[in-house]
């Protein structure tokens, strides 16, 4: 894990001191050490966190005769396979890293190298005999790359900071993304939120050369366009899972440095350490968050499975005063507009994982995108139910078992609920049904944009910019799936494994490894039947059925419910905005940055004083606008960029 940077020029050969300074932006990525390489039109840049190979990994790091060089941010969990069959077909290797593997594969087998990579990365490769630059990003997006061109030259880095080292490159953001992002929860890719800058898609390759560019991707998420039953029986297929689980763990669990775990008190992170306990060598050490509020805090669950483990365990708790304390430093570190403060916390994870000597942990993220774990799967479900059989008796029962652990849940009103689920019926059998009524709920924050804002974004729609990214088979594939595919390709990769994974555990130097995003584990839970997935509204079936018997049993059965923290009450205190929310959300400041409407964020702000901000809409505005506020000071309006940094870097 590191991170990387660099520029191509072809007609002003860079200077290594502009890298530098770009390097020098990451130093929270890798602190373990930087590392150069310079080639007439290309300069590359590494900062490293020393995880494989301590001694002798230092990147860029090139092939026997130095005509192949790369920059690499992640890692390749099956480098030790790779390397074997590569030495037998006469390849000679200087270390025992990882990144090794990645200059013979290209030798071997060309851009198609990627094919051959299980891991999370974000690759930059020079091809000094072809005068050609490569850009690769992992199959569903864990590891960030940003890039931008500016005056004829193509500037690349694992943070959007990192180019804004460089002068010539301009600071405003993107208002289409932010329309976007205030409806997603991300930006689309390729958009950023920095307008001019664009993130390489997941499981996307782009070439540079001096007669143009080329992208195009090498992986997707993919299902079958048939019903079909890959397995004789539910028994057989969840014992094939439970076995691919093992491995995927245990391939993960591979580094020159002690390894650790998170755990939430959710299925997902205790499959993660059970199947560690029980399966590998490696001694279990595992680190939670735990609430003040009982609304969010689950100490209660963990403490089953670290009794059950018997593991080695310490819990950071995490107060709200705590959230309000560290979110500018969170949003330094995302880059981005954010609509929940979940993030914030683990940020304060990492550095309590950092602080006991830890820089890589395992956690259960993905498992719900793979699995079929959300609630959105479940209300797509009851809402498709509902459009298609209005009159059934069923429909008060399916609202009942939905958000068991909600204090103010939408389906606790019957009449509202009803309305609810049966908003957006007439798009049934459209792409983006099932993620219409989340959409519509985010994308009410647009009434507090200004008039300009709202004016720039006018006739823009939801569905119709997604749709023209969808692949063309994604209509023949079955409902659950449909939306499992719009969940991995906005939220997860554009937010969830980005803003709040990558970079929440990188502001602290510590590497986040997925195991339930193992290629391989994706493949295998795409082929199976929906109903192995969402049996009528038990989420997560099959992988359920898979860990009979290996966990607690109030854990296996126990409802999702999904990781969240205190949103707008965090920044206030006994009535009063914390001093940053007050100058930030002032009606001055709010009409300086010209994003929002400052009577209607008055309003707001109000409302969320006076403890009345209690649905995911007034939550999600005041969040979202706080978060636009403080990244516009942050990068924007920032007279000196260093200053501010370092402002930042030293509080909480």
């Amino acid at each position: 894990m590191c991170g990387i940077a660099g520029i191509l020029s072809f007609r002003h050969p860079p200077a290594l001191a502009e890298v530098q300074a770009m390097i020098g932006r990451l130093r929270h990525r890798g602190p373990d050490g930087r590392g150069f390489h310079r080639d007439g039109p290309v300069v590359l840049g590494h900062a490293r966190l020393s995880i494989i190979d301590l001694e002798g990994g230092a990147q860029p790091l090139c092939n026997e005769n130095g005509d192949i060089w790369v920059t690499f941010n992640g890692e390749i969990f099956n480098h030790v396979e790779l390397r074997r069959e590569l030495q037998a077909q006469g390849h000679r290797f200087a270390t025992r890293s990882d990144t090794e593997v990645i200059v013979h594969l290209y030798e071997q087998h060309g851009d198609d190298f990627v094919q051959h990579l299980n891991g999370q990365f974000a690759i930059a490769l020079w091809d000094a005999r072809r005068q050609r630059l490569l850009l690769a990003r992992d199959r569903v997006g864990i590891r960030p790359l940003f890039h931008t061109r500016v005056g004829g030259r193509l500037a690349f880095a694992s943070e959007v900071k990192a180019l804004f080292a460089l002068p010539d490159v301009p600071r405003r953001l993107d208002v289409q993304a932010l329309g976007e992002l205030f409806t997603y929860w991300a930006p689309l890719s390729p958009h950023a939120v920095f307008e001019g800058i664009q993130s390489l898609g997941p499981g996307e390759c782009m070439a540079v050369d001096a007669a143009g560019e080329r992208t195009w991707r090498y992986w997707d998420w993919s299902f079958p366009t048939e019903p079909g039953e890959p397995y004789a029986s539910a028994d057989e297929a969840a014992e094939a899972l439970r076995e691919l689980l093992i491995d995927c763990v245990r391939l993960q669990l591979r580094a020159d440095v002690p390894v650790g775990a998170y755990l939430s008190g959710g299925l997902d992170s205790s499959i993660v350490a059970t199947l560690i306990r029980r399966y590998t060598d490696t001694p279990l050490r595992t680190f939670s968050l735990t609430f003040d509020d009982p609304e969010f805090d689950e100490s209660a669950e963990q403490k089953v499975l670290v009794d059950h483990l018997g593991c080695e365990h310490t819990s950071l708790r995490c107060k709200q005063g705590d959230i309000a304390a560290a979110f500018a430093r969170a949003i330094w570190h995302a880059e981005t507009p954010i609509l929940r403060t979940a993030l914030a916390p683990l940020m304060l994870l990492s550095g309590h994982v950092r602080d006991a000597g830890y820089k890589v942990v395992l956690t259960g993220e993905g498992a719900d995108e793979v699995f079929g774990g959300y609630d959105l799967f479940k209300e797509a479900r009851v809402r498709r139910f509902m459009a298609r059989q209005p009159r059934s008796a069923w429909r008060g029962a399916l609202l009942d078992r939905l958000y068991p652990y909600l204090k103010h849940s939408p389906a606790a009103s019957r009449a509202l609920a009803q309305r609810f689920f049966a908003d957006g019926a007439q798009h049934l059998g459209e792409p983006g049904f099932g993620h219409l009524p989340r959409w519509t709920t985010t994308r009410r924050t647009w009434q507090f944009f200004s008039p300009q804002v709202r004016e720039r974004l006018a006739g823009w729609g939801a569905l119709q910019p997604l749709a023209a990214q969808l692949p063309p088979e994604f209509a023949r594939w079955a409902p659950l799936c449909q939306d499992q595919y719009i969940e991995a390709r906005t939220l997860m990769s554009g937010y969830l494994l980005c803003s709040q994974g990558d970079r929440m555990a990188m502001a602290h130097s510590v590497e986040g490894r997925f195991p339930f995003l193992d290629h391989r584990l994706i493949a295998f839970a795409n082929r199976l039947p929906p109903r192995y997935k969402l049996m009528g509204l038990t989420e997560k079936w099959l992988l359920k059925r898979a860990m009979a018997g290996l966990l607690p049993e109030s854990i296996r059965v126990r409802t999702k419910q999904p990781y969240r923290a205190p949103d707008s009450q965090s920044f206030f205190e006994r009535g009063r905005p914390v001093d940053d929310a007050a100058a930030l959300l002032s009606p001055s400041s709010i009409a300086d940055a010209g994003y929002f409407d400052p009577a209607a964020v008055t309003k707001l702000v109000d409302k969320c004083r006076a403890g009345r901000a209690i649905g995911f809409g007034d939550n999600m505005a005041f969040v979202g606008i706080l978060s636009t506020m403080l990244l516009h000071a942050q990068f924007i309006a920032a007279a000196t960029p260093q200053a501010r940094e370092d402002a930042i870097l030293a509080g909480p």
